[in-house]
């Protein structure tokens, strides 16, 4: 998926395409948790779609329902989908940052490697402390 430690890095472009494609599948993910609450709300609920919207955006965002629940089978989505929001923020959270944190984790290897083949020894606790 990502280029090893032993390939150079990536270029700026071809790291602002790959940074691009995760931004827009961290996006794919939020906005495909926002439709699943919206059908949800909207049929379990009875709400209809604007209010549908509204409460999943609330509880998407970890704000809270806005409408108050009426059946039985509403309050169990609406429980079930607050704990699968919190779980989407963090997994679109690390799908965005998986290429930054990658790349800055690769230019330190990438570093050491020179450092190890220019035949200096790379810098750290000395052995005879």
């Amino acid at each position: 998926m990502f280029e090893s430690r032993h390939q150079p890095l990536l270029s700026r472009a071809e790291f602002l395409r790959r940074q691009a494609r995760y931004a827009v599948l961290a996006l794919a993910i939020v906005f495909g948790s926002l439709l699943l609450g919206v059908v949800g709300y909207h049929s379990l609920e009875g709400l209809d779609w604007l209010d549908a919207l509204l409460n999943a955006s609330m509880i998407l965002g970890g704000m809270g329902p806005v409408d108050e629940l009426h059946t039985a089978p509403g309050k169990l989505f609406a429980s079930f989908y607050a704990l699968y929001s919190g779980l989407v923020v963090l997994v679109s959270a690390g799908v965005l940052f998986a290429p930054l944190l990658h790349r800055i984790l690769h230019r330190f290897h990438v570093e050491m490697d020179t450092d190890d083949a220019d035949g200096r020894r790379p810098s750290g606790p000395s052995e005879d402390t």
